[in-house]
Protein backbone atom coordinates (compact mmCIF):
# COMPACT_ATOMS: atom_id res chain seq x y z
CA UNK A 1 0.00 0.00 0.00
CA UNK A 2 2.49 2.12 0.69
CA UNK A 3 4.34 2.17 -2.51
CA UNK A 4 0.70 2.97 -4.31
CA UNK A 5 -0.45 5.66 -1.45
CA UNK A 6 3.10 7.37 -2.60
CA UNK A 7 2.63 7.35 -5.77
CA UNK A 8 -0.17 8.73 -5.94
CA UNK A 9 0.26 11.38 -3.79
CA UNK A 10 3.30 12.54 -5.40
CA UNK A 11 1.64 13.00 -8.70
CA UNK A 12 -1.15 15.15 -7.44
CA UNK A 13 1.09 17.08 -5.86
CA UNK A 14 3.48 17.03 -8.82
CA UNK A 15 0.18 18.56 -11.14
CA UNK A 16 -0.60 20.89 -8.25
CA UNK A 17 2.78 22.82 -8.17
CA UNK A 18 3.07 23.14 -12.13
CA UNK A 19 -0.76 24.10 -12.63
CA UNK A 20 -0.60 26.62 -9.95
CA UNK A 21 2.77 27.52 -11.55
CA UNK A 22 1.05 27.93 -15.69
CA UNK A 23 -1.99 29.74 -14.03
CA UNK A 24 -0.33 32.26 -12.18
CA UNK A 25 2.74 32.74 -15.38
CA UNK A 26 -0.47 32.99 -17.67
CA UNK A 27 -2.17 35.56 -15.80
CA UNK A 28 0.61 37.84 -15.43
CA UNK A 29 0.79 37.70 -18.71
CA UNK A 30 -2.62 38.17 -19.46
CA UNK A 31 -2.89 41.17 -16.96
CA UNK A 32 -0.28 43.22 -19.31
CA UNK A 33 -1.07 42.56 -23.01
CA UNK A 34 -5.34 41.87 -22.46
CA UNK A 35 -5.86 43.85 -19.69
CA UNK A 36 -7.97 46.45 -22.30
CA UNK A 37 -10.38 43.57 -22.99
CA UNK A 38 -10.48 41.36 -19.71
CA UNK A 39 -9.41 44.54 -17.01
CA UNK A 40 -10.45 42.67 -13.74
CA UNK A 41 -7.63 40.16 -14.06
CA UNK A 42 -5.32 42.82 -13.27
CA UNK A 43 -6.74 42.40 -9.55
CA UNK A 44 -4.58 39.45 -8.69
CA UNK A 45 -1.78 42.39 -8.14
CA UNK A 46 0.91 39.75 -10.04
CA UNK A 47 4.61 41.21 -10.30
CA UNK A 48 7.14 40.70 -12.35
CA UNK A 49 8.60 38.57 -9.72
CA UNK A 50 6.12 36.36 -9.83
CA UNK A 51 6.72 35.50 -13.54
CA UNK A 52 10.06 35.06 -12.87
CA UNK A 53 9.64 32.52 -10.28
CA UNK A 54 6.76 30.67 -11.88
CA UNK A 55 8.60 30.85 -14.58
CA UNK A 56 11.75 28.86 -13.16
CA UNK A 57 8.80 27.17 -11.29
CA UNK A 58 7.80 25.51 -14.53
CA UNK A 59 11.20 24.71 -16.05
CA UNK A 60 12.62 23.23 -13.21
CA UNK A 61 8.98 20.80 -13.62
CA UNK A 62 8.83 20.01 -16.77
CA UNK A 63 12.68 19.40 -16.86
CA UNK A 64 15.20 19.22 -14.12
CA UNK A 65 12.04 17.16 -11.92
CA UNK A 66 12.24 14.44 -13.79
CA UNK A 67 16.15 14.20 -14.44
CA UNK A 68 16.28 14.34 -10.14
CA UNK A 69 13.43 11.86 -9.20
CA UNK A 70 14.84 9.23 -10.99
CA UNK A 71 17.67 9.14 -8.80
CA UNK A 72 15.76 10.68 -5.45
CA UNK A 73 11.71 10.87 -5.47
CA UNK A 74 11.89 13.18 -2.28
CA UNK A 75 14.44 15.69 -3.75
CA UNK A 76 12.39 15.99 -6.55
CA UNK A 77 9.92 16.94 -5.34
CA UNK A 78 11.47 19.21 -2.35
CA UNK A 79 13.03 21.63 -4.79
CA UNK A 80 9.75 21.98 -6.35
CA UNK A 81 8.14 22.63 -3.21
CA UNK A 82 10.31 25.20 -2.56
CA UNK A 83 10.01 27.17 -5.66
CA UNK A 84 5.63 27.33 -5.46
CA UNK A 85 6.39 27.89 -1.72
CA UNK A 86 8.79 31.47 -3.29
CA UNK A 87 5.75 32.14 -5.39
CA UNK A 88 3.15 32.14 -3.00
CA UNK A 89 5.10 34.43 -0.45
CA UNK A 90 5.97 36.85 -2.77
CA UNK A 91 1.88 37.31 -3.45
CA UNK A 92 1.60 37.39 0.05
CA UNK A 93 4.18 39.88 0.71
CA UNK A 94 2.45 42.42 -2.15
CA UNK A 95 -0.79 42.15 -1.49
CA UNK A 96 -2.51 43.81 1.02
CA UNK A 97 -4.12 41.49 4.17
CA UNK A 98 -7.63 42.60 4.08
CA UNK A 99 -7.49 42.29 0.09
CA UNK A 100 -9.83 39.30 -2.03
CA UNK A 101 -6.05 38.52 -3.98
CA UNK A 102 -4.38 38.22 -0.58
CA UNK A 103 -7.56 35.60 1.02
CA UNK A 104 -6.72 33.07 -2.83
CA UNK A 105 -3.17 33.59 -2.11
CA UNK A 106 -3.87 32.38 1.21
CA UNK A 107 -5.93 29.21 0.62
CA UNK A 108 -3.27 28.86 -1.87
CA UNK A 109 -0.89 28.41 1.05
CA UNK A 110 -2.99 25.99 3.03
CA UNK A 111 -3.49 23.51 0.54
CA UNK A 112 0.22 23.62 0.07
CA UNK A 113 1.01 23.34 3.86
CA UNK A 114 -1.50 20.46 3.72
CA UNK A 115 0.10 18.56 1.05
CA UNK A 116 3.84 19.36 2.65
CA UNK A 117 1.74 17.34 5.31
CA UNK A 118 1.23 14.51 3.04
CA UNK A 119 4.30 14.06 1.80
CA UNK A 120 6.96 13.60 4.36
CA UNK A 121 8.57 15.61 7.02
CA UNK A 122 11.26 17.25 5.17
CA UNK A 123 8.79 19.22 3.10
CA UNK A 124 7.30 20.11 6.34
CA UNK A 125 10.34 21.61 7.93
CA UNK A 126 10.76 23.34 5.20
CA UNK A 127 7.90 24.82 4.60
CA UNK A 128 7.44 25.84 8.45
CA UNK A 129 10.57 27.62 8.08
CA UNK A 130 10.29 29.34 5.27
CA UNK A 131 7.01 30.86 6.45
CA UNK A 132 8.68 31.82 9.48
CA UNK A 133 11.65 33.58 7.47
CA UNK A 134 8.83 34.83 5.55
CA UNK A 135 7.68 36.37 8.87
CA UNK A 136 10.79 37.81 10.43
CA UNK A 137 11.72 39.46 7.05
CA UNK A 138 8.17 40.97 6.99
CA UNK A 139 8.87 42.36 10.70
CA UNK A 140 12.71 43.34 10.77
CA UNK A 141 12.88 40.44 12.91
CA UNK A 142 11.29 42.65 15.73
CA UNK A 143 8.88 40.48 17.07
CA UNK A 144 6.29 43.73 18.05
CA UNK A 145 5.60 44.66 14.44
CA UNK A 146 4.40 40.80 13.86
CA UNK A 147 1.36 41.48 12.17
CA UNK A 148 -1.77 39.38 13.77
CA UNK A 149 -1.94 38.42 9.97
CA UNK A 150 1.56 36.93 9.86
CA UNK A 151 0.92 35.04 13.45
CA UNK A 152 -2.00 33.50 11.74
CA UNK A 153 -0.39 32.62 8.66
CA UNK A 154 2.63 31.54 10.45
CA UNK A 155 0.80 29.22 13.45
CA UNK A 156 -2.17 27.72 10.24
CA UNK A 157 1.21 26.69 8.55
CA UNK A 158 2.72 25.24 11.30
CA UNK A 159 -0.61 23.51 12.43
CA UNK A 160 -1.80 21.92 8.91
CA UNK A 161 1.76 20.75 7.79
CA UNK A 162 2.31 18.82 11.36
CA UNK A 163 -1.36 17.86 11.65
CA UNK A 164 -1.45 16.42 8.06
CA UNK A 165 2.01 14.85 8.94
CA UNK A 166 0.62 13.85 11.99
CA UNK A 167 -2.03 11.76 10.47
CA UNK A 168 -0.80 10.60 7.60
CA UNK A 169 2.19 9.54 9.13
CA UNK A 170 0.47 6.87 11.06
CA UNK A 171 -0.95 5.65 7.55
CA UNK A 172 2.17 5.55 5.88
CA UNK A 173 4.06 4.01 8.48
CA UNK A 174 1.95 1.53 9.50
CA UNK A 175 1.51 0.55 5.62
CA UNK A 176 5.34 0.56 5.00
CA UNK A 177 5.85 -1.37 8.46
CA UNK A 178 4.18 -3.85 7.55
CA UNK A 179 5.05 -4.73 4.38
CA UNK A 180 8.45 -4.56 5.13
CA UNK A 181 8.06 -6.50 7.91
CA UNK A 182 5.89 -8.94 5.55
CA UNK A 183 8.93 -8.76 2.93
CA UNK A 184 11.48 -9.04 5.91
CA UNK A 185 9.98 -12.07 7.45
CA UNK A 186 9.33 -13.87 3.85
CA UNK A 187 13.34 -13.33 2.68
CA UNK A 188 14.27 -14.25 6.49
CA UNK A 189 12.09 -17.44 6.13
CA UNK A 190 13.27 -18.09 2.74
CA UNK A 191 16.40 -17.79 3.38
CA UNK A 192 16.33 -19.73 7.04
CA UNK A 193 14.00 -22.61 5.17
CA UNK A 194 17.16 -23.28 2.15
CA UNK A 195 19.51 -22.95 5.11
CA UNK A 196 17.41 -25.69 7.76
CA UNK A 197 17.09 -27.32 4.08
CA UNK A 198 20.50 -28.12 3.16
CA UNK A 199 22.04 -28.30 6.74
CA UNK A 200 19.03 -31.14 7.03
CA UNK A 201 20.61 -33.31 4.01
CA UNK A 202 22.84 -36.08 5.49
CA UNK A 203 24.56 -36.15 1.86
CA UNK A 204 27.47 -33.84 1.35
CA UNK A 205 26.42 -30.74 -0.90
CA UNK A 206 28.62 -28.24 -2.32
CA UNK A 207 28.20 -25.79 -5.49
CA UNK A 208 31.10 -24.19 -6.91
CA UNK A 209 30.86 -21.88 -10.47
CA UNK A 210 32.91 -21.91 -13.74
CA UNK A 211 36.21 -20.87 -12.50
CA UNK A 212 35.72 -23.81 -9.77
CA UNK A 213 35.73 -21.99 -7.49
CA UNK A 214 33.09 -23.17 -3.99
CA UNK A 215 30.18 -20.91 -3.45
CA UNK A 216 28.23 -22.85 -0.95
CA UNK A 217 28.75 -25.94 1.00
CA UNK A 218 26.92 -27.63 3.98
CA UNK A 219 27.63 -29.20 7.17
CA UNK A 220 27.61 -32.72 5.85
CA UNK A 221 29.85 -32.09 3.12
CA UNK A 222 32.03 -29.55 5.82
CA UNK A 223 32.68 -33.31 7.68
CA UNK A 224 33.09 -35.26 4.86
CA UNK A 225 36.10 -32.74 3.20
CA UNK A 226 37.34 -31.70 6.86
CA UNK A 227 37.01 -27.70 5.47
CA UNK A 228 34.63 -25.59 7.53
CA UNK A 229 32.53 -24.16 4.91
CA UNK A 230 34.27 -20.23 6.04
CA UNK A 231 37.49 -21.97 4.83
CA UNK A 232 35.80 -23.47 1.99
CA UNK A 233 34.26 -20.42 0.52
CA UNK A 234 36.05 -19.56 -2.55
CA UNK A 235 38.41 -22.02 -2.74
CA UNK A 236 38.96 -24.20 -6.02
CA UNK A 237 37.24 -27.28 -5.53
CA UNK A 238 40.05 -29.70 -6.69
CA UNK A 239 41.47 -28.75 -3.49
CA UNK A 240 38.06 -29.56 -1.26
CA UNK A 241 37.60 -32.85 -3.37
CA UNK A 242 40.70 -34.50 -3.80
CA UNK A 243 39.40 -38.11 -5.51
CA UNK A 244 40.73 -41.13 -6.56
CA UNK A 245 39.77 -44.10 -8.38
CA UNK A 246 38.11 -46.80 -5.73
CA UNK A 247 41.21 -48.85 -5.40
CA UNK A 248 42.90 -45.49 -4.63
CA UNK A 249 44.73 -45.08 -7.98
CA UNK A 250 45.06 -41.63 -8.92
CA UNK A 251 42.74 -40.37 -11.80
CA UNK A 252 43.67 -39.90 -14.88
CA UNK A 253 43.69 -36.29 -15.55
CA UNK A 254 42.53 -35.96 -18.97
CA UNK A 255 38.91 -37.83 -16.75
CA UNK A 256 38.48 -34.56 -14.98
CA UNK A 257 34.93 -35.13 -13.64
CA UNK A 258 34.64 -31.32 -12.36
CA UNK A 259 35.64 -30.50 -16.22
CA UNK A 260 33.92 -32.46 -17.74
CA UNK A 261 30.39 -32.03 -16.20
CA UNK A 262 31.02 -27.92 -17.33
CA UNK A 263 32.00 -28.64 -20.48
CA UNK A 264 29.58 -31.50 -21.47
CA UNK A 265 26.52 -30.49 -19.34
CA UNK A 266 26.03 -33.97 -18.39
CA UNK A 267 25.48 -35.63 -15.25
CA UNK A 268 28.14 -38.12 -13.69
CA UNK A 269 27.52 -40.93 -11.06
CA UNK A 270 30.71 -43.01 -9.88
CA UNK A 271 32.53 -44.29 -6.94
CA UNK A 272 35.79 -42.68 -5.85
CA UNK A 273 38.28 -42.59 -2.96
CA UNK A 274 38.14 -38.91 -1.19
CA UNK A 275 40.78 -38.36 0.54
CA UNK A 276 39.91 -35.33 3.26
CA UNK A 277 42.09 -32.42 4.59
CA UNK A 278 43.54 -34.30 7.54
CA UNK A 279 44.39 -36.68 4.77
CA UNK A 280 41.35 -38.73 5.99
CA UNK A 281 40.05 -41.66 3.37
CA UNK A 282 36.48 -42.44 2.54
CA UNK A 283 34.70 -44.32 -0.35
CA UNK A 284 31.98 -41.99 -1.39
CA UNK A 285 29.32 -42.11 -4.01
CA UNK A 286 29.56 -38.86 -6.32
CA UNK A 287 26.98 -37.27 -8.31
CA UNK A 288 27.93 -34.34 -10.33
CA UNK A 289 25.31 -31.78 -12.43
CA UNK A 290 25.35 -28.74 -13.74
CA UNK A 291 23.94 -25.83 -13.22
CA UNK A 292 22.02 -24.15 -16.14
CA UNK A 293 19.89 -21.01 -16.50
CA UNK A 294 17.45 -20.19 -19.28
CA UNK A 295 16.86 -19.18 -22.05
CA UNK A 296 20.33 -20.00 -23.67
CA UNK A 297 20.80 -23.01 -21.46
CA UNK A 298 24.11 -21.32 -20.14
CA UNK A 299 26.09 -23.36 -17.23
CA UNK A 300 26.57 -21.10 -14.45
CA UNK A 301 28.14 -24.18 -12.39
CA UNK A 302 27.25 -27.07 -10.64
CA UNK A 303 26.31 -28.98 -8.08
CA UNK A 304 28.26 -32.07 -6.11
CA UNK A 305 25.94 -34.62 -3.99
CA UNK A 306 28.01 -37.30 -2.13
CA UNK A 307 27.69 -39.93 0.68
CA UNK A 308 29.79 -41.78 2.64
CA UNK A 309 29.64 -45.50 1.26
CA UNK A 310 32.86 -46.68 3.13
CA UNK A 311 30.50 -49.01 5.48
CA UNK A 312 28.42 -50.08 2.90
CA UNK A 313 31.07 -51.12 0.14
CA UNK A 314 32.68 -52.96 3.05
CA UNK A 315 29.72 -55.06 3.56
CA UNK A 316 29.38 -55.45 0.07
CA UNK A 317 32.59 -56.88 -0.14
CA UNK A 318 32.07 -59.22 2.93
CA UNK A 319 29.47 -60.88 1.57
CA UNK A 320 31.04 -60.76 -1.85
CA UNK A 321 33.79 -62.69 -0.03
CA UNK A 322 32.08 -64.87 1.94
CA UNK A 323 30.10 -65.41 -1.28
CA UNK A 324 33.34 -66.40 -3.26
CA UNK A 325 34.88 -68.66 -0.26
CA UNK A 326 31.73 -70.30 0.70
CA UNK A 327 31.12 -71.07 -3.05
CA UNK A 328 34.80 -72.10 -3.55
CA UNK A 329 34.58 -74.37 -0.21
CA UNK A 330 31.28 -76.20 -1.35
CA UNK A 331 32.28 -76.72 -4.89
CA UNK A 332 34.76 -79.53 -3.77
CA UNK A 333 32.12 -81.83 -2.04
CA UNK A 334 29.48 -80.99 -4.53
CA UNK A 335 31.92 -82.25 -7.10
CA UNK A 336 32.88 -85.01 -5.54
CA UNK A 337 29.34 -86.02 -4.62
CA UNK A 338 28.93 -85.59 -8.62
CA UNK A 339 31.21 -88.02 -9.16
CA UNK A 340 30.31 -90.77 -6.76
CA UNK A 341 26.75 -90.29 -8.67
CA UNK A 342 28.44 -90.78 -12.06
CA UNK A 343 30.18 -94.27 -10.84
CA UNK A 344 27.43 -95.29 -9.96
CA UNK A 345 25.70 -94.98 -13.17
CA UNK A 346 28.03 -96.39 -14.67
CA UNK A 347 27.18 -99.78 -15.88
CA UNK A 348 30.89 -100.75 -15.44
CA UNK A 349 31.25 -99.95 -12.30
CA UNK A 350 27.57 -101.03 -10.51
CA UNK A 351 25.22 -102.75 -11.09
CA UNK A 352 21.54 -101.41 -9.89
CA UNK A 353 18.12 -101.59 -11.06
CA UNK A 354 15.72 -99.35 -12.83
CA UNK A 355 14.42 -97.64 -9.41
CA UNK A 356 17.23 -97.28 -8.13
CA UNK A 357 18.95 -95.72 -11.56
CA UNK A 358 16.05 -93.04 -11.63
CA UNK A 359 17.05 -92.09 -8.36
CA UNK A 360 20.42 -91.85 -8.83
CA UNK A 361 19.73 -89.85 -12.55
CA UNK A 362 16.98 -86.91 -10.40
CA UNK A 363 19.89 -86.92 -7.57
CA UNK A 364 22.69 -86.26 -10.59
CA UNK A 365 21.03 -83.79 -12.24
CA UNK A 366 20.31 -81.79 -8.85
CA UNK A 367 24.15 -81.69 -8.06
CA UNK A 368 24.71 -80.99 -11.54
CA UNK A 369 22.27 -77.73 -10.62
CA UNK A 370 23.93 -77.27 -7.70
CA UNK A 371 27.54 -77.25 -8.98
CA UNK A 372 26.24 -74.85 -11.33
CA UNK A 373 24.68 -72.42 -8.91
CA UNK A 374 27.44 -72.63 -7.02
CA UNK A 375 30.09 -71.71 -10.00
CA UNK A 376 28.08 -68.42 -11.14
CA UNK A 377 27.80 -67.44 -7.92
CA UNK A 378 31.78 -67.48 -7.62
CA UNK A 379 32.06 -65.87 -11.03
CA UNK A 380 29.86 -63.39 -10.17
CA UNK A 381 31.36 -62.37 -6.93
CA UNK A 382 34.78 -62.05 -8.77
CA UNK A 383 33.60 -60.04 -11.50
CA UNK A 384 32.15 -57.26 -8.82
CA UNK A 385 35.05 -57.08 -7.33
CA UNK A 386 37.59 -56.94 -9.99
CA UNK A 387 39.04 -60.93 -9.48
CA UNK A 388 37.30 -61.97 -13.10
CA UNK A 389 40.42 -64.25 -14.43
CA UNK A 390 41.14 -62.54 -17.89
CA UNK A 391 43.54 -63.32 -20.39
CA UNK A 392 43.02 -61.07 -23.70
CA UNK A 393 43.77 -61.87 -27.29
CA UNK A 394 43.17 -61.17 -30.37
CA UNK A 395 39.77 -63.26 -31.27
CA UNK A 396 38.25 -63.56 -34.32
CA UNK A 397 34.56 -63.69 -33.50
CA UNK A 398 33.82 -65.59 -36.81
CA UNK A 399 35.94 -68.40 -35.94
CA UNK A 400 34.46 -68.00 -32.67
CA UNK A 401 31.17 -68.85 -33.68
CA UNK A 402 31.84 -71.12 -35.95
CA UNK A 403 33.14 -73.44 -33.22
CA UNK A 404 29.93 -72.51 -30.63
CA UNK A 405 27.32 -73.62 -33.30
CA UNK A 406 28.78 -76.69 -34.11
CA UNK A 407 28.55 -77.37 -29.98
CA UNK A 408 25.19 -76.50 -29.87
CA UNK A 409 23.63 -78.68 -32.87
CA UNK A 410 22.67 -81.01 -30.96
CA UNK A 411 21.16 -79.31 -28.32
CA UNK A 412 19.10 -77.30 -30.63
CA UNK A 413 18.16 -80.65 -32.58
CA UNK A 414 17.39 -82.38 -29.45
CA UNK A 415 14.12 -79.81 -28.78
CA UNK A 416 13.87 -80.17 -33.03
CA UNK A 417 14.47 -76.70 -33.48
CA UNK A 418 15.85 -75.33 -36.31
CA UNK A 419 19.06 -73.22 -36.54
CA UNK A 420 20.51 -70.65 -38.16
CA UNK A 421 23.53 -69.03 -38.83
CA UNK A 422 24.47 -65.56 -40.17
CA UNK A 423 27.67 -63.97 -40.44
CA UNK A 424 28.33 -60.91 -42.40
CA UNK A 425 24.99 -60.18 -43.25
CA UNK A 426 23.66 -56.32 -44.10
CA UNK A 427 21.78 -55.51 -40.94
CA UNK A 428 23.42 -54.10 -38.08
CA UNK A 429 21.39 -53.08 -35.43
CA UNK A 430 22.34 -50.20 -32.52
CA UNK A 431 20.29 -49.79 -29.93
CA UNK A 432 21.96 -46.24 -29.00
CA UNK A 433 22.02 -45.01 -32.47
CA UNK A 434 19.10 -46.93 -34.12
CA UNK A 435 20.91 -47.07 -37.50
CA UNK A 436 21.95 -49.61 -40.25
CA UNK A 437 25.26 -49.60 -41.79
CA UNK A 438 26.32 -51.86 -44.98
CA UNK A 439 29.18 -54.49 -44.16
CA UNK A 440 32.40 -54.24 -45.68
CA UNK A 441 34.80 -56.34 -44.09
CA UNK A 442 34.21 -60.25 -43.18
CA UNK A 443 36.56 -60.52 -40.50
CA UNK A 444 35.49 -59.36 -36.78
CA UNK A 445 38.76 -59.17 -34.46
CA UNK A 446 38.10 -58.04 -31.00
CA UNK A 447 40.80 -58.27 -28.15
CA UNK A 448 39.33 -60.38 -25.38
CA UNK A 449 39.79 -63.36 -23.64
CA UNK A 450 38.21 -65.91 -25.81
CA UNK A 451 36.92 -68.57 -22.58
CA UNK A 452 34.76 -65.51 -21.95
CA UNK A 453 33.98 -64.57 -24.95
CA UNK A 454 32.41 -68.64 -25.34
CA UNK A 455 30.76 -68.49 -21.89
CA UNK A 456 28.74 -65.22 -22.84
CA UNK A 457 27.47 -66.64 -26.27
CA UNK A 458 27.02 -70.50 -24.70
CA UNK A 459 24.75 -68.72 -21.90
CA UNK A 460 22.58 -66.82 -23.95
CA UNK A 461 22.43 -69.47 -26.40
CA UNK A 462 21.22 -72.37 -23.60
CA UNK A 463 18.60 -69.70 -22.54
CA UNK A 464 17.09 -69.55 -26.15
CA UNK A 465 17.47 -73.22 -26.32
CA UNK A 466 15.43 -73.17 -22.79
CA UNK A 467 12.72 -70.76 -23.81
CA UNK A 468 11.94 -71.91 -26.83
CA UNK A 469 9.77 -74.85 -27.84
CA UNK A 470 9.30 -74.41 -31.24
CA UNK A 471 10.43 -72.69 -33.95
CA UNK A 472 14.25 -71.66 -34.85
CA UNK A 473 17.54 -69.92 -33.17
CA UNK A 474 19.19 -67.73 -35.20
CA UNK A 475 23.06 -66.66 -34.44
CA UNK A 476 24.33 -64.02 -35.99
CA UNK A 477 27.59 -61.87 -36.59
CA UNK A 478 27.79 -58.61 -38.40
CA UNK A 479 29.41 -55.08 -37.71
CA UNK A 480 30.92 -51.86 -39.12
CA UNK A 481 34.44 -50.23 -39.02
CA UNK A 482 33.79 -49.68 -35.02
CA UNK A 483 31.70 -52.30 -33.80
CA UNK A 484 31.25 -56.13 -33.90
CA UNK A 485 28.15 -57.37 -33.19
CA UNK A 486 26.51 -60.50 -32.00
CA UNK A 487 22.97 -61.62 -31.96
CA UNK A 488 21.14 -64.36 -30.64
CA UNK A 489 17.48 -64.16 -31.32
CA UNK A 490 14.68 -66.87 -30.49
CA UNK A 491 11.32 -67.61 -30.90
CA UNK A 492 10.04 -68.36 -27.29
CA UNK A 493 7.49 -66.66 -25.19
CA UNK A 494 8.97 -62.91 -25.28
CA UNK A 495 10.02 -61.14 -21.99
CA UNK A 496 7.59 -58.16 -20.99
CA UNK A 497 8.82 -54.31 -21.38
CA UNK A 498 8.51 -53.78 -17.37
CA UNK A 499 10.71 -56.50 -16.56
CA UNK A 500 13.81 -55.38 -19.73
CA UNK A 501 15.32 -52.97 -17.61
CA UNK A 502 15.92 -55.40 -14.71
CA UNK A 503 17.04 -58.59 -16.72
CA UNK A 504 20.77 -58.12 -16.27
CA UNK A 505 20.37 -57.70 -12.11
CA UNK A 506 21.70 -60.32 -9.92
CA UNK A 507 18.56 -63.20 -9.15
CA UNK A 508 16.15 -61.67 -11.15
CA UNK A 509 13.88 -63.92 -13.34
CA UNK A 510 10.71 -62.75 -14.87
CA UNK A 511 7.61 -64.05 -13.20
CA UNK A 512 5.53 -65.86 -15.79
CA UNK A 513 4.20 -69.03 -16.50
CA UNK A 514 6.27 -69.73 -19.40
CA UNK A 515 9.65 -69.37 -17.12
CA UNK A 516 8.73 -70.54 -14.36
CA UNK A 517 9.25 -74.37 -14.89
CA UNK A 518 12.00 -73.69 -16.13
CA UNK A 519 15.14 -73.68 -14.12
CA UNK A 520 18.25 -70.95 -13.78
CA UNK A 521 19.84 -69.30 -10.93
CA UNK A 522 19.32 -65.61 -11.98
CA UNK A 523 23.16 -64.91 -12.25
CA UNK A 524 23.39 -65.58 -15.90
CA UNK A 525 22.83 -62.38 -17.65
CA UNK A 526 24.44 -60.78 -14.56
CA UNK A 527 27.61 -62.20 -15.87
CA UNK A 528 27.49 -61.97 -19.25
CA UNK A 529 26.90 -58.01 -18.33
CA UNK A 530 29.89 -58.27 -16.33
CA UNK A 531 31.95 -60.07 -18.84
CA UNK A 532 30.94 -57.72 -21.59
CA UNK A 533 31.56 -54.60 -19.68
CA UNK A 534 35.34 -55.70 -19.39
CA UNK A 535 35.73 -55.64 -23.03
CA UNK A 536 34.36 -52.10 -23.33
CA UNK A 537 31.40 -53.13 -24.80
CA UNK A 538 27.68 -53.45 -24.25
CA UNK A 539 25.07 -55.70 -23.96
CA UNK A 540 20.97 -55.16 -24.43
CA UNK A 541 17.54 -57.02 -25.40
CA UNK A 542 14.67 -56.15 -27.73
CA UNK A 543 12.11 -58.34 -27.39
CA UNK A 544 8.02 -58.60 -27.91
CA UNK A 545 6.08 -60.90 -25.92
CA UNK A 546 4.74 -63.96 -27.76
CA UNK A 547 6.93 -63.21 -30.87
CA UNK A 548 10.27 -63.81 -29.25
CA UNK A 549 13.78 -62.02 -28.16
CA UNK A 550 16.94 -60.97 -29.32
CA UNK A 551 20.03 -60.78 -27.33
CA UNK A 552 22.42 -57.84 -28.85
CA UNK A 553 26.70 -57.72 -27.99
CA UNK A 554 28.46 -54.77 -29.46
CA UNK A 555 32.36 -55.04 -29.15
CA UNK A 556 35.12 -52.58 -30.15
CA UNK A 557 36.33 -54.03 -32.96
CA UNK A 558 39.93 -53.74 -34.28
CA UNK A 559 41.27 -53.50 -37.55
CA UNK A 560 42.74 -56.06 -39.29
CA UNK A 561 46.35 -54.24 -39.44
CA UNK A 562 46.09 -53.39 -35.39
CA UNK A 563 44.86 -57.12 -34.64
CA UNK A 564 48.01 -58.05 -36.91
CA UNK A 565 50.40 -55.86 -34.82
CA UNK A 566 48.89 -57.31 -31.13
CA UNK A 567 49.30 -60.72 -32.63
CA UNK A 568 52.99 -60.11 -33.69
CA UNK A 569 53.91 -58.56 -30.79
CA UNK A 570 52.13 -61.57 -28.63
CA UNK A 571 54.34 -63.97 -30.54
CA UNK A 572 57.66 -61.60 -30.81
CA UNK A 573 57.90 -60.45 -26.95
CA UNK A 574 55.24 -63.08 -25.58
CA UNK A 575 54.86 -60.38 -22.93
CA UNK A 576 52.80 -61.16 -19.80
CA UNK A 577 51.34 -57.47 -19.97
CA UNK A 578 48.48 -57.16 -21.36
CA UNK A 579 47.50 -54.08 -23.44
CA UNK A 580 43.98 -52.16 -22.30
CA UNK A 581 40.59 -53.30 -23.91
CA UNK A 582 40.01 -50.67 -26.83
CA UNK A 583 37.56 -48.03 -25.85
CA UNK A 584 34.26 -48.44 -27.14
CA UNK A 585 33.49 -45.30 -29.77
CA UNK A 586 31.32 -42.98 -28.79
CA UNK A 587 27.62 -42.68 -30.60
CA UNK A 588 27.18 -39.33 -31.90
Amino acid sequence: MQAVVSAIWYRIYYWWMLVLSLVLGLLYLASHYVSKIQPHLVSLDLTSMTLILCAASVGYLVVGYWFIQKHNQGLAILIGAMFVTLVLLNQLHQNAPSSMANNVYLICWYINAIYSGILGITIVVGTVFIALLFVLLKSQFQYRLIDNNSRLLLVGTAVLAFSFYWLWRRLYRNSQTQQVGNLSSMLRTRQEQSEIILESIADGVVVFDTSFKVNLINSAAATLTGWTAKDATGIDIHQIMKLAKESGEALDKSADLFVNVLNTKTHYNQIFKLTGRQNTAATISLVISPVTIAPKNEVVGAVAIFRDVTKQRREDQQRVDFISTASHEMRTPVAAIEGYLALALNDKVSQIDSKARSFLEKAHQATEHLGKLFQDLLTSAKAEDGRLSNHPEVVDIGELIDQLTSDLKFAISKKNLEMEVMAGGSNFIDASRGSSNQVVRPLYYVYADPERLREVVTDLSDNAVKYTDSGKISIGLTGDDNFVQLFIRDTGPGIPAEDIPHLFQKFYRVDNTATRTVGGTGLGLFICRKIVELYNGRIWIESTVGQGSTFYINLPRLSAQKAEQLKAQEIATNDTTIPAAPQMPTSS
